[in-house]
């Protein structure tokens, strides 16, 4: 099992900044988020400055790009990487799709499956494996000249993994991509009664080898020696947690898990503007469910127990922030991922 950081927004030179450090630390690899700024460009600037990480985009929104500029994008940086790049890509939601983009939302699901579909056909174009030919309902692709085609490259199976909650989305994952990042809230419970049968669904369906999809998790992580060094991470996983769960479409997740009503009294607070009484209502019973806190010692015991069996890579959500608070809290999380990949191979 890989342990990578998710990597927040930064200027491009802050991302080489943060590339170095964590290759020097002992991280497998990096996750780029997309909110305010691309995470290709952060995943180039990160190639380049540390060759040898596994760079990830988690996630890059699909549909305000071409599958074409897409695959292209990602080919590039799995040259550059010499296969060390995993596409990750998401759907976000109709109101930023629709309304920041101007693009073409519904049916998401369908747009998404067919979306993964033209991207690696183009991949196999490019490979020279086959004339590109897509014909779909959403995209259509026939046209790629010698001239404007990157052509073959060493690593050519990009793996494509999807971000993927509800059970339409895992089916479809278990059909066509190469791995999931699984939403940073979700239980033990979620992942192994309904995420991996519910993929496994579509695996077979798809006729798949059963360990044709990878998983990416992001942990939230509370880790100290004290009281006092804890609590500052349990009140981020606190906001976190009270932040994703407010959402309706998540509220299953508590519910799975005997936290019934928990999102609806979130999602209240949240219209009232009231961020702090949101925090409030994770308790320690819930946090405990939703995050993983322990000692230093024993924090790659903890993730290798929870997640060893589950996931091929974890993410660690807060380790961009430990490295902005103390460079040395990040250096003492890189001795853990490289304790977690000695002990869990």
């Amino acid at each position: 099992m890989h342990v990578d950081v998710m990597v927040g927004q930064h200027r491009l030179r802050e991302h080489a900044e943060i590339a170095r450090h964590a290759q020097t630390a002992g991280f497998s690899g990096l996750t780029f988020t997309e909110t305010s700024r691309t995470a290709y460009l952060a995943a180039a600037t990160a190639a380049l400055a540390a060759p040898g990480l596994t760079l990830s985009t988690g996630i890059a929104v699909a549909f305000p790009r071409s599958p074409m500029i897409t695959a292209s994008t990602a080919w590039e940086l799995a040259d550059e990487t010499e296969g060390q790049f995993l596409l990750g890509l998401g759907t976000q939601v109709r109101a930023h799709i629709e309304r920041r983009f101007s693009e073409d939302f519904d049916p998401p699901g369908p747009r998404l499956r067919e979306y993964i579909l033209a991207v690696k056909a183009i991949f196999r174009a490019f490979n020279g494996d086959e004339p590109l030919k897509f014909e779909g309902e959403y995209y259509r692709f026939s046209l790629l000249p010698a001239q404007w085609s990157p052509g073959p490259i060493a690593h050519p199976d990009v793996p494509v993994y999807i971000s993927a909650v509800n059970p339409w989305m895992l089916k479809m994952a278990g059909e066509v991509s190469d791995g999931i990042h699984v939403h940073p809230l979700h239980s033990q419970q979620y992942i192994e009664q309904i995420l991996l049968p519910t993929v496994r669904t579509g695996v077979d369906a798809a006729g798949r080898n059963a360990s044709a999809v990878a998983l990416a998790i992001p942990v939230f992580t509370v880790v100290g020696d004290s009281e006092e060094e804890k609590a500052r991470w349990r009140a981020m996983a606190r906001q976190q947690i009270a932040f994703y769960g407010s959402t309706k479409a998540y509220a299953f997740q508590f519910d799975l898990v005997g936290f019934d009503g928990l999102s609806a009294r979130l999602n209240e607070r949240m219209k009232a503007g009231d961020l702090a009484g949101m925090a409030d209502l994770i308790t320690d019973d819930v946090l405990a469910v939703f995050s993983v806190e322990s000692e230093w010692d024993s924090l790659s015991a903890r993730l290798v127990d929870r997640y060893g069996t589950l996931a091929d890579r974890v993410i660690l959500y807060f380790g961009d922030a430990m490295r902005a608070r103390d460079p040395k809290l990040f250096d003492r999380l890189g001795e853990v991922a490289t304790d977690v990949r000695s002990t869990n191979t």
